[in-house]
């Protein structure tokens, strides 16, 4: 049987192609347009062709795929965005990544590609008073799906339709790898245009996502000591937790001892959702002087960490340059967590292997 191949649409940083490629999935090319985002993609894989704005691409002139992946931008359907929904000038970008998929499937017969994955945040599900996820939806199946009579979407569902088979899940990656990594739900959705093997791909159980990267030398969890690059095997290991300025000044507003203590979290504790556009603080001290510690904010390499990426991800670009600090933040704010898009991967491989 010949290698299954992908393409990854609003590529970002390249951890669809990374999870893929793991799998044996062949990273064929990526559509981006930020331009370190491209240079770090670039530099991992240097065989990727990258097609450039999605608007002017077509589905039947570009190289047909097995695997098409797109986390089309978010802003709109946020809950920290405009809320404007799918009709939002960023969000309805997904119409382009539908577009592409049916131009392709056209070209070939219906062959290519065989299996799609859109990811998002969950604000997809709640937005235009739900009816946005409806719209979703009923893009992908080519079916008119009915509201649930709930009013509410389920966190994880499936649908058969004309054009597909179809399931949804929210994945929250501090769940799916050892250790524990950052919180970020997001939404995953599985079409499969050319079998009823969705749902065996997104919900069928599978080891946990293993990065070496988050255990220091003495094989500590990250999410029990080890958040930061600076430690090293022989010196003291501060005790870090995540912090939250929001409850610290409720705490002292409100006379709150409780309160203001909670503002510290717990040492077991994982990370907020990591986001592009603001970085949250944590606290550490050493056991052995409790008094000396301090509140910081995550180092880029801790960010990698916490996606499940690989140390040094985003340090450089292809032609060596190194990344500045505000671009990096930025790209693994936008970014997919590893462990998550890995587990998709390897349902991927699985079914059509």
């Amino acid at each position: 049987m010949s290698e299954l191949t992908m393409g990854s649409l609003f590529d970002g940083i390249g951890v669809f192609p990374l999870a893929a490629s793991r799998h044996g999935i062949v990273p064929v090319w990526a559509s981006e347009i930020v331009p370190d985002a491209i240079s770090i993609t670039k530099r991992h894989f240097p065989e990727m062709v990258h097609l450039g704005d999605i608007t002017a691409l077509s589905g039947d002139k570009i190289p047909a795929v097995d695997v098409i992946t797109f986390g089309s931008p978010c802003q709109n359907f946020s809950q920290i965005g405009d809320k404007s929904g799918i009709q939002g000038v960023k969000s309805s970008l997904f119409y382009q990544a539908i577009r592409i998929i049916d131009e392709m499937r056209n070209a070939s017969g219906n062959r290519f590609p065989a299996i799609a994955v859109w990811e998002n945040v969950v604000g997809a599900r709640l937005s235009g008073n739900r009816l946005d996820y409806l719209a979703v939806l009923r893009a992908f199946t080519g079916t008119e799906i009915p509201m649930p009579a709930s009013g509410q979407w389920a966190d994880a569902g499936m649908v058969r339709g004309r054009r597909c088979d179809l399931a949804w899940r929210i994945l929250d990656a501090q769940y799916w790898a050892n250790p524990r990594i950052a919180r970020r739900q997001r939404i995953f959705l599985v079409a499969d245009f050319t079998g009823q093997r969705a749902g065996e791909i997104l919900f069928k159980p599978r080891p946990l996502f293993q990065n070496p990267d988050l255990r220091n030398a003495g094989g500590v969890s990250a999410a029990e000591a080890n958040r930061g690059n600076f430690i090293e095997a022989g010196r003291r290991i501060p005790v870090v937790q995540p912090f939250s300025g929001l409850r610290m000044r409720g705490g002292a507003k409100h006379h709150d001892q409780r309160m203001f203590l909670r503002s510290f979290g717990k040492r077991t504790d994982p990370f907020p959702t990591l986001l592009a556009s603001e970085l949250y603080p944590f606290a550490f001290w050493y056991e052995d002087d409790p008094g000396g510690g301090c509140i910081r904010f995550l180092t880029e390499t801790e960010c990698e960490r916490l996606m499940g990426l690989p140390e040094g991800w985003t340090k450089y670009g292809a032609d060596g340059r190194e990344i500045c600090s505000t671009n990096r933040y930025a790209t693994l704010g936008n970014a997919i967590a590893l462990p998550c898009a890995e587990y998709i991967m390897a349902g991927i491989a699985e079914v059509m292997g």
